[in-house]
């Protein structure tokens, strides 16, 4: 299965390389900085479950030169999926399976706009990573998952075969009978992410204090109650589960939305209305450097 990660950084390097490592065809799309320093030197991976390093990697700049491939990864931020759909018009047969897994719950319908439907599917991912510096990924936190499904939540044999690939990669991949459920369940603590960014702490000081662990409970409350307006299927006591799984991160950790802010870069903001409005001035400065 000939595979193309689209965006090298801290989630596509990462799941880019552990397929890499177990022998498949893997063509990584990356720019600056970490493109040459890939071609160079290849890629290390830092991790709480095990360093290891790639070499050789296939790597380019342009999409329009990997050619088709089998599964297109696609990892760059939210607002870029549209770009980067139309240019996927290149790359792609009626066989090929586009899987993005970047935050939020708009990326498939938005590829679907460029894209045929039959090409695209659902995918999300859970991983705590960065880009330490150019050509190293450092992963610090959570056991990483992929997580799948087809827009009609029907099981099919090419996402058997994917499931496959990425099982026998060391990867703890999945396939959803619900992705837009899934999907859901995996934007409601990623909107605390924009909290962290205005309140300028981690997730420990963030659930330590008072003041703002109730900003945190009441923001998931929000957005869980959003789900249930538009008909996603969430149970009931899903809230407490996210405050418990926040719960479990490092004290230290923040998110890579949280990071990107404070570093201004552009970032995958939440639509929640405090914490959108709060970023989006430090938003329109980091998209128009």
């Amino acid at each position: 299965m000939k595979t193309v990660i689209i965006g090298a950084g801290g989630v596509g390097g990462y799941f880019g390389a552990k397929i890499a490592r177990a022998g498949n065809e893997v063509t990584f799309v990356a720019r600056g900085e970490q493109l040459k320093a890939m071609q160079a030197n290849g890629l290390t991976v830092k991790s709480i479950q095990g360093d290891f390093k790639i070499s050789n990697l296939k790597c380019s700049e342009k999409i329009s030169e990997i050619g088709p491939a089998d599964l297109v990864i696609l990892a760059v931020k939210a607002w870029q999926v549209k770009d980067v759909a139309l240019q996927l018009k290149s790359v792609i047969d009626k066989d090929t399976v586009v899987m993005p897994v970047q935050n939020g719950v708009l990326a498939v319908d938005e590829l679907k706009e460029n894209l045929r439907a039959e090409n695209v599917i659902g995918g999300l991912c859970r991983i705590m990573s960065k880009i330490e510096s150019p050509g190293v990924i450092n992963h610090f936190g959570i056991d990483p998952v992929l997580i799948f499904g087809e827009t009609n939540y029907s099981v099919t044999v090419r996402l058997e075969k994917i499931n496959e690939m990425l099982s026998s990669s060391g990867i703890n991949a999945s396939v959803s009978g619900n992705i837009d459920s899934d999907l859901w369940k995996k934007f409601i603590p990623i909107c605390v992410s924009g909290l962290l960014a205005v309140s300028k702490t981690t997730y420990g000081e963030l659930r330590e204090m008072k003041e703002t662990r109730k900003l945190m409970v009441d923001l998931i409350q929000e957005i869980y109650l959003l789900s249930q307006k538009i008909g996603i299927p969430i149970e009931p006591e899903f809230p407490l589960k996210t405050i418990a799984f926040i719960d479990s991160f490092p004290p230290q950790s923040t998110s890579s939305l949280t990071r990107d802010v404070w570093e201004g870069k552009p970032s995958e903001i939440p639509v929640n209305s405090f914490v959108y409005s709060c970023i989006l001035p430090m938003e329109y400065k980091a998209r128009n450097k």
